[in-house]
């Protein structure tokens, strides 16, 4: 796992996915003045540079934001959170939540990997940002319910590891459990293996009024496995699904 590198990956059609549905939920949560935590499992550096060599390589940015950044109204919270960032750089999960969000909201990051995690520390020093050199699904074992209660946690493995397929189900029983109240978003990937259906079905199972979202893409490159991505999203924000309806459209053009 302490192999993986998102800036190989960033800016791809799953991150625009993943970080445009994220936008969204965390537009209608900050509508209310009430203040609101934000935990996230596997942070990343925060911050990406599309132009370095690692993401031109893979040119899986060109396959992904470069195709449907103008597909976006202008006023999308998405959009208004790539042109917020002060350094021109495409912004992480965390960098966009940091984006959106307000002073007397709370961030919780984590990070295992050193250098990505020194680099998290760099990129989005804020009073209100905590950093954690830490597993990231024990971090949120640790920090459930937190405080503020209301909120929302974003869980996006490599799934490098296969055995996150396995363990995700078990470990959303036990944070629910804990955190009956706040919104989860589950991200995975959607490989030609199909190695997520046997999770997307426990979840399923075990929170049957959870939403499912998914998308579909050509593969970024000849060989690529990757063909479309997914969210499990508990307590799923007012309005969510009819929002991210647009979103397919734009993906369904890229087919």
């Amino acid at each position: 796992m302490l192999s993986y590198q998102h800036l190989y990956h960033a800016g791809n059609a799953a991150d625009v996915h993943k970080h445009a549905a994220l936008a969204l939920a965390l537009d209608y949560l900050t509508q209310k003045p009430k203040p609101l935590s934000y935990i996230e499992t596997h942070a990343g550096r925060g911050r990406y540079d599309l132009s370095a060599p690692e993401a031109v390589k893979t040119g899986e940015a060109a396959q992904g934001i470069a195709r449907l950044h103008d597909g976006f109204a202008k006023d999308h919270p998405y959009i208004r959170a790539l042109t917020a960032q002060p350094d021109g750089l495409y912004p992480g999960s965390p960098a966009i939540a940091q984006a959106l969000l307000r002073p007397v909201d709370s961030l919780h990051l984590a990070e295992l990997h050193p250098q990505e995690h020194a680099a998290l520390r760099t990129n989005l020093r804020a009073a209100n940002t905590h950093v954690y050199h830490q597993d990231g699904l024990e971090l949120a074992q640790s920090l459930c319910p937190p405080t503020p209660r209301r909120g929302l946690m974003l869980v996006d493995p490599s799934y490098e590891i296969k055995a996150d397929y396995a363990q995700i189900p078990k470990w959303l029983g036990a944070i629910t459990r804990k955190w009956n109240v706040g919104v989860v978003m589950i991200w995975y990937p959607i490989l030609t293996s199909g190695a997520h259906r046997p999770m997307l079905r426990a979840l399923q199972a075990d929170h049957p009024e959870a939403l499912t979202h998914e998308v579909r893409f050509p593969p970024a490159r000849e060989g690529h496995r990757m063909v479309g991505s997914g969210l499990f999203i508990v307590n799923p924000p007012f309005g969510l699904e009819g929002a991210l309806k647009p979103l397919s459209a734009a993906f369904r053009k890229l087919t």
